[in-house]
């Protein structure tokens, strides 16, 4: 079987499974035994030596140790009310401009992703508190569900990130180096989601309304409170977790320990931290670990055998034969990961093409740091691209009846658009991405 062959078989029949509906972990490892066992002439021996020297891999990653106290701290925040006391106090501070309250959602998020680094944690918190709110008064359904799953989805890039942290062990590139490189990509996607619901509300005021006066009764005094309870905390725990990992004095596991027990702490300072709230936190935090480990098993075994069996070279022999500008074999990486974002999971699209992928982009000439970063600026996408989005299931899990999977649909529309903005940005203008890491690391 030739490695094109391969190549194609592999994705066919991995695309097969997962239509089939067979979990992404699963149907990962199960193409991989199949093709290893193909490929190497029927010796499960040597398969499953290969996947379990992969596995003890994955478990000697120390980088990854981080992933479970990152969840911890996003579960421990959730506890803590921290998104529901900061959406209340944006709820004041912006709900007089038109589209107010859909542009409180979107700056809570941003907030809440630079905290936490979890999509499923940012959007379920939000999306309970926000969407009654917003419904009731009469803001668009589309445009409230758009927005909600896009502003949850920055929680993946904007640091800390748990997609950032794998990706850096995937590929041994610094985890600090990463999460510099995201910053000013995930704030311009941040940003442009708000202009375009204070332009879109400005235009048509029916979309969002305006709160009425007597609910933005509040002195200057009392708004100066409510920020420095709501916002500083979790400003101050951000500080903590993300300075103690760009100024060297932690390492990407520690700051994600310090990043654990502030987030405990402020469960201690709103009186939220009960043992219930405890074990709950700790059972999330297990199962989440859980899916992205197995996901990690999954996707070694799949990746060892496409390698091996020659399918990484045959895809880098084609992208690298194009007779083509380097700019026209990225954008077609860049085509295939958004394609691949609408039917699988993020961390298997990972897994999948970062070996393949990384190879090529550093024949090509393209710094691994930048092409990295546009990997994962891509794959906010996959959150949001219908069938298989996650955030459109997140929010339509926590909805009300009237928000219906296809006004969901509706809604992202606008704000894949804009990711696609922001990722062309990315690529025609490096400094978003190559700037701060240059400032904070030097050349």
């Amino acid at each position: 079987m030739s490695p094109e062959t391969v190549a194609l078989a592999m994705f066919g029949a991995l695309f097969l499974a997962l239509f089939s509906g067979h979990p992404l972990a699963f149907s990962l490892g199960g193409v991989a035994v199949f093709f290893g066992l193909i490929g190497w002439g029927g010796s499960p021996e040597q398969v499953f030596a290969l996947f379990t020297n992969k596995t003890y891999g994955v478990m000697d990653e120390y980088v990854l140790v981080a992933v479970p106290l990152f969840i911890f701290m996003a579960q421990m925040l959730d506890v803590a009310g921290i998104a529901e006391a900061l959406f209340n106090t944006m709820h004041v501070l912006w709900g007089p401009v038109r589209g107010g309250l859909a542009i409180a959602v979107l700056m809570v998020c941003v907030v809440f992703a630079a905290s936490t680094g979890v999509v499923g944690a940012t959007e379920v918190a939000i999306g309970l508190i926000a969407v009654p709110n917003l419904l009731k008064r009469g803001y668009d359904i589309p445009m409230t569900a758009g927005a909600i799953c896009a502003g949850g989805t920055l929680g993946i890039l904007i640091p800390p990130s748990i997609m950032l942290v794998i990706y850096g062990s995937l590929t041994n590139i610094s985890v600090g180096k990463l999460f510099a490189a995201a910053y000013f990509p995930g704030f311009l996607l941040a940003s442009m989601y708000i202009a375009y619901v204070a332009i879109r509300c400005g235009l048509n005021p029916t979309m969002g309304p305006p709160l009425p006066r007597e609910e933005r009764m509040h002195t200057v005094g009392q708004k100066a409170w409510m920020v420095v309870t709501t916002l500083l905390p979790p400003v101050f725990l951000i500080a903590m977790v993300l300075g103690s990992l760009v100024i060297g004095v932690a390492t990407t596991t520690e700051a994600a320990g310090l990043g654990a027990v502030g987030a405990t702490i402020l469960a201690i300072a709103y009186r939220k931290l009960t043992w219930d709230a405890i074990v709950e936190a700790s059972i999330a935090t297990l199962k989440i670990t859980s899916m992205v480990m197995i996901l990690f098993v999954g996707g070694n075994a799949f990746q060892s055998v496409f390698m091996g069996l020659g399918g990484g070279d045959a895809v880098s022999d084609v992208l690298l034969g194009f007779k083509a500008s380097p700019y026209v074999v990225l954008f077609l990486m860049m085509g295939i990961i958004f394609f691949l974002g609408c039917v699988i999971d993020w961390l298997g699209i990972l897994l999948i093409v970062t070996p393949v992928f990384g190879p090529v982009a550093q024949e090509l000439g393209f710094d691994p740091l930048w092409f990295g970063t546009l990997i994962c600026v891509n794959l906010q996408m996959a959150f949001l691209t219908p069938p298989f989005g996650y955030s459109l299931f997140y929010l339509r899990g926590i909805a009300p009846p009237e928000m219906t999977i296809e006004k969901i649909y509706k809604g992202v529309v606008p704000f894949i658009c804009l990711q696609w903005v922001g990722l062309l940005a990315c690529i025609f203008y490096p400094p978003i991405i190559m700037w701060l890491p240059k400032v904070i690391f030097g050349e």
